[in-house]
């Protein structure tokens, strides 16, 4: 399964990847976690020791250049558009607690004027992620599809937007939902994060129609404690588990996201 996380700034996505990267390397599944949020805070929330010890593979100038042909920073250079990038999980990613890690770093935006070999190593990379034969792939991304590309979308399993009880956060849920429609993602779905009983997560639920919300994990005073702290989400809070197991079992079960789930 492959999942791109992304959601507003703040609403806890990178809480939620953790969670469900945890959840799938308990039931023996091999999780493949990869940090594209340029904020990277995954491997700190996977209780990864040393997590800044972790480079991000766009700093790693001499690899880049090695596999693009051009030393980043380079202006008006020709380099690679499709470098060598099969080998780099094995070679750079991190283990703890059964999860493997990639820290990604920035990709630049496509409105900084050139496309550099530091954006070619890291597109082609995501792309080799997504369509490689992995069991779970999760990505925890910004707020924003910046990383996928119409050649990627037959990969993405689901694009899930995290979304707390909030229209600001709603109405990001949407503008994403336009930006994946763009380049034919159809595969989307919400999850709802820090929801205080049942009328925050029918706020949710109507707020971001016709999404599916195939999952709802309560306000938990341990858990934001653990998001501001940079810790691992605290484990066996029965309510956040069972909302775990909850998004798990839906997405492994709907093909589409053309129903909407009870919560």
């Amino acid at each position: 399964m492959k999942l791109a996380v992304t959601g507003k700034g703040g609403v806890g996505k990178t809480t939620v990847c953790a969670l469900l990267a945890q959840a799938f390397a308990k039931s023996d599944r091999r999780v493949l976690a990869v940090d594209a949020d340029p904020n990277a805070t995954l491997a700190e929330c996977l209780g990864f020791p040393d997590s800044d010890a972790i480079r991000p593979l766009s700093e790693m100038g001499d690899l880049i250049e090695e596999r693009t042909g051009v030393k980043p920073g380079t202006s008006g250079a020709i380099f690679k558009l499709n470098p060598r990038v099969d080998d780099i999980p094995d070679r750079f990613s991190v283990q703890h607690n059964g999860i493997r890690l990639l820290r990604m770093g920035a990709i630049k935006s496509g409105g900084s004027g050139c496309y550099c070999p530091e954006n070619a190593f890291l597109k082609n990379l995501i792309s080799h992620l997504l369509l490689a034969d992995q069991d779970v792939m999760i990505m925890d991304m910004e707020a924003g599809i910046e990383h996928l590309g119409r050649a990627t979308v037959q990969g993405v399993d689901w694009l899930l937007i995290v979304v707390e009880p909030s229209r600001q956060s709603a109405d990001t849920a949407m503008r994403i939902r336009s930006l994946a429609g763009e380049i034919g993602l159809t595969r989307i779905a919400v999850v709802g994060n820090k929801c205080q009983g049942d009328q925050e997560i029918e706020f949710i639920r109507g707020a971001v129609d016709p999404l599916p919300l195939v999952g709802a994990l309560p306000y938990d005073e341990a858990l934001r404690r653990a998001e501001l702290e940079r810790r691992p989400p605290m484990a066996g809070i029965p309510a956040v588990d069972d909302g775990i197991r909850h998004i798990i079992t839906h997405l492994n079960d709907k093909p589409d996201r053309g129903e909407t789930d009870d919560v």
